[in-house]
């Protein structure tokens, strides 16, 4: 059901697309998707000629941003493109994936469904909505894991691309999944350790609410019983710039005494359920793992990695420290809309024969400008990491900068875009 309609608002005009693909690219007769996009341009636009800049959504499982007006990256965008929101295939009006979505399937067929939706198949159905519009090259722009579909473009289809605009999502091409959470442990911890330097009353207040947690049962609005390792999780917002001030608050206000008993306050519980994600999109968790694999199985890297980082396991007693955006097995444990979905995560957990999602041949000979602003401090995208592969790819240019957290383009998006534009507009002349 198409529910999307086109409207105007601060100058834009917004027109929703709906589009037929295939589940399985490589075999249509398996099945059908819709997968949806929203197009924004000036409203002076109507008969613009103007190339279109395709995004692609960080996560991996979130939909594309709702713009709520002319601001920020897509102020720039407009100047000179056309924009193109994809809701990637399994999120917003797409077809969706969710826990209601997928009831009715045993786990191995939820697990064969789920494996259908990385990068591979997202840069193939952009393919399609390329062709449907009879467009021969567009831009694209790609935000965190947004960036990964983007070098899946640049190895699949490069001579559809005019230039490609990457923000905190450069991957290693070659990297064991370990070796990426081995450094997202290193960078949490030291995100942690800045938190808590700034808020030294801050690590009491941790500690009492996970001890807290471990010696009473606490339950989530949503009837689920809340315990140290979700509290933990909720250290994902310190790769987000302004985060620790607004964590803090909540720290300082989690506690109410009702007749001499200690609980946790509705309001914290209430703000604890909003921060799992993963409920409503839940492909953030079981795919996440996959975004790194090619040719072998994550068996649960996180889970695993963090075992040799012991100062992540609270004790009462010891430091409290809070975890980043991994993801692990014990989630499909706790979080009550992840509870159907464990035997298929374990089913993805073990997969092996994942299909290569980059061409490093390819890459090594790419002549389509790519422009990167790489966040020198990224707590999820080790900043090293995405030097190696811009060191194989003739034609992609970094600017590495401290100024920003991995949500650069939504804090400071115009700024960013024109200054990858710049960048991408010289490589262009340099290639003439």
């Amino acid at each position: 059901m198409q529910y999307a309609h086109a409207f105007i608002d601060d100058g834009l005009h917004y027109l929703p697309h709906y589009f037929s693909v295939p589940l399985d690219h490589s075999q249509p007769n398996k099945g059908q998707l819709t997968v949806f996009a929203r197009e924004v341009r000036l409203v002076e636009d109507e008969q613009s000629q103007k190339p279109w800049l395709v995004f692609f959504q960080g996560g991996p499982g979130f939909p594309a941003l709702r713009p709520t007006g002319h601001s920020g990256w897509i102020k720039r965008a407009l100047q000179e493109y056309r924009v193109l929101l994809l809701d990637q295939r399994g999120t917003g009006n797409s077809s969706v994936i969710s826990h209601q979505t997928l009831a009715a399937l045993t786990p191995e067929q939820q697990a064969d469904y789920l494996s259908y939706f990385r990068a591979d198949s997202i840069v193939r159905d952009a393919e399609i909505i390329r062709e449907q519009f009879g467009v021969k090259q567009w831009a694209i722009i790609g935000q965190s894991f947004g960036g990964f579909c983007s070098l899946t473009y640049l190895s699949l289809f490069p001579q559809s691309l005019l230039r490609s605009y990457i923000t905190g999502g450069v991957p290693s091409l070659s990297r064991h999944i370990d070796d990426v959470y081995h450094a997202t442990f290193k960078r949490t911890l030291d995100k942690n350790q800045a938190f808590f330097a700034q808020f030294p009353k801050a690590q009491a207040l941790c500690q009492a609410i996970a001890d807290h947690l471990i010696d009473n049962d606490e339950y989530l609005p949503n009837g689920q019983r809340f315990t140290v390792e979700q509290f933990q999780q909720i250290g994902i917002n310190f790769g987000m710039s302004g985060s620790f001030v607004s964590t803090y608050y909540l720290l300082e206000n989690a506690f109410v005494d009702i007749q001499g008993t200690k609980h946790l306050r509705y309001e914290f519980l209430n703000a604890m359920l909003a921060e799992q994600g993963f409920q409503t999109n839940p492909i953030y968790a079981i795919l996440h793992e996959s975004i790194y694999c090619q040719g072998f199985a994550s068996n649960w890297s996180a889970h695993r990695v963090r075992d040799q980082h012991p100062h992540f396991h609270y004790q009462k007693g010891q430091p409290f420290l809070f975890t980043g955006e991994m993801v692990f097995p014990w989630m499909f444990e706790q979080y009550k809309n992840l509870q159907p979905l464990q035997q298929a995560a374990d089913i993805l957990a073990n997969k092996t024969d994942w299909q290569a999602l980059y061409d490093p041949i390819q890459l090594a000979n790419n002549k389509v400008p790519v422009s990167c602003a790489v966040y020198a401090d990224d707590m999820f995208v080790e900043m090293d990491f995405s030097r190696e592969t811009l060191a194989t790819m003739p034609n992609a240019k970094a600017w590495i900068t401290n100024e920003y957290e991995h949500n650069g383009l939504r804090a400071d998006g115009e700024r960013i875009l024109d200054t990858l534009i710049a960048m991408g507009n010289q490589t262009a002349v340099n290639l003439v």
